[in-house]
């Protein structure tokens, strides 16, 4: 297989990967507000389209060094980096296929897991099992069981302090008049200071740590302005409205955090862009670099190829990601707008956390999580454990699978003298 027809086949299984990932996982940014009633789905596909792409482009760089120089050892294939290439091609494929497959299905996979579990194949099918580096692919499963954890007690924790400050007070509305802003200005607070701590020295050329001394004032300030505006709005709004009975105080509330979940969506769908645009990239990048002649070192992405994965995700969701929204957005657990606010709030954090790290997690995994310490707070008896193991069993598959289909799409390639 010549570098041209290489490279041309890792564009289209890049952006084949990416319309996967944006059929299956754009999900969990916007299926609980979907779920509750918060948006309609037209409404969040413009959304994820502007959010989806803003995560990829900013902060999508970060992880695509851990997917493609971390979990397979790129060092032993320094005397033959056109193999590399074909590896991570076949990477690339097997993945994607296994993507379309599950979304087919309707079930929320992990697209991190399939493209990790397909590059596992290759390396052990090219060069056996000493070609993958088990100690850092052991810091990556670590953080896939932390991660889900970590967003369960997030969301847990914040729908018990809504809960307890807001909705089991004598005067409710009173009390989310004071949570809102907060849970708002939260949110612009940790956007604004993860753009510009990783993006920022790209732009600018400075180190992060002293970024760090820009980013959290000026984050801080945005973040209290935006908290005015929206104590503002919401002032201005019940002007003159008598509290009414607690029922309908609760609807109130509801209606006013339905708006603010969309806030919570977008945030989510800028945290899953900026981690899992790597899925598609990473790969792409490392066939780029191989063609090059060299695969050592840090790789460089292009920001016309993040932007190509940010566009590839939003198609996929356009076109297929229904089935998915529906599964972790009505199946889980029943999903109000304080519910869908807990729930993505803690997920999003999570994610966009671990993308600083540049560990490449699960963000079905996390919001799955989340979701369910949700229903924690609510009661055992409000999750619907059949969906939930249905999709832990579809993510226990993933890796075996991803793996098997990709050792095999390998070995047909370099049969035929690809």
């Amino acid at each position: 297989m010549g570098p041209e027809l290489l490279y041309i086949l890792a564009v289209i299984f890049a952006l084949y990967m990416a319309w996967n990932i944006g059929a299956n996982d754009v999900a969990n940014a916007f299926g609980t507000s979907v779920g509750s009633g918060a948006l309609t789905f037209k409404k969040a596909l413009i959304l994820a389209a502007i959010f989806e792409f803003a995560g990829a482009f900013l902060v999508g760089a970060n992880v695509t060094d851990t997917i493609k120089g971390n979990i397979v050892n790129p060092d032993i294939f320094i005397g033959n980096p056109h193999n590399f290439a074909i590896g991570m091609l076949a990477a690339l494929i097997a993945s994607s296929l296994w993507l379309n497959i599950a979304t087919f299905l309707g079930q929320p996979v992990s697209t991190t897991h399939a493209i990790i579990g397909a590059v596992i194949g290759f390396g052990v099918m090219s060069a056996g099992m000493d070609a993958v580096m088990w100690y850092k692919l052991g810091r990556i499963a670590a953080s896939w069981f932390i991660s889900p954890v970590a967003g369960a007690i997030l969301a847990f924790l914040i729908y018990l302090a809504i809960k307890k400050f807001v909705l089991s007070t004598k005067n409710p509305v009173e009390r989310a008049k004071a949570a809102l802003p907060i849970g708002s200005a939260s949110i612009v607070f940790i956007v604004t200071s993860s753009i510009v701590y990783d993006f920022g020295p790209r732009l600018l050329g400075m180190h992060k740590n002293k970024l760090m001394l820009i980013a959290i004032p000026s984050a801080l300030v945005l973040s209290i302005i935006f908290a005015f505006i929206i104590r503002a709005i919401i002032n201005h709004t019940s002007k003159n409205q008598e509290p009414g009975t607690l029922q309908t105080q609760y609807v109130t509330i509801e209606r006013w955090f339905g708006r603010l979940q969309i806030a919570t969506a977008c945030y989510m769908s800028f945290a899953h862009g900026a981690n899992d645009v790597a899925n598609a990239v990473a790969p792409f990048a490392g066939v780029v670099q191989a063609l090059k002649g060299s695969i050592a070192g840090k790789t460089e992405v292009s920001p016309w190829i993040l932007a190509v994965g940010g566009v590839g995700i939003v198609l996929g969701l356009a076109t297929y990601g229904y089935k998915v929204i529906e599964a972790v957005g009505k199946k889980i657990t029943e999903v109000t707008p304080t519910r869908g606010f807990s729930a993505e709030f803690g997920t999003a954090t999570t994610v966009l956390s671990c993308s600083l790290l540049g560990l490449p997690i699960s963000t079905t995994f996390v919001l799955v999580g989340a979701v369910m310490g949700v229903g924690f707070a609510r009661g055992f008896a409000s999750i619907d454990l059949r969906v939930v193991r249905g999709i832990f069993a579809s993510w226990l598959i993933t890796i075996p699978i991803s793996a098997g289909l990709c050792a095999i799409i390998y070995k047909i390639f370099v049969s035929f003298g690809a």
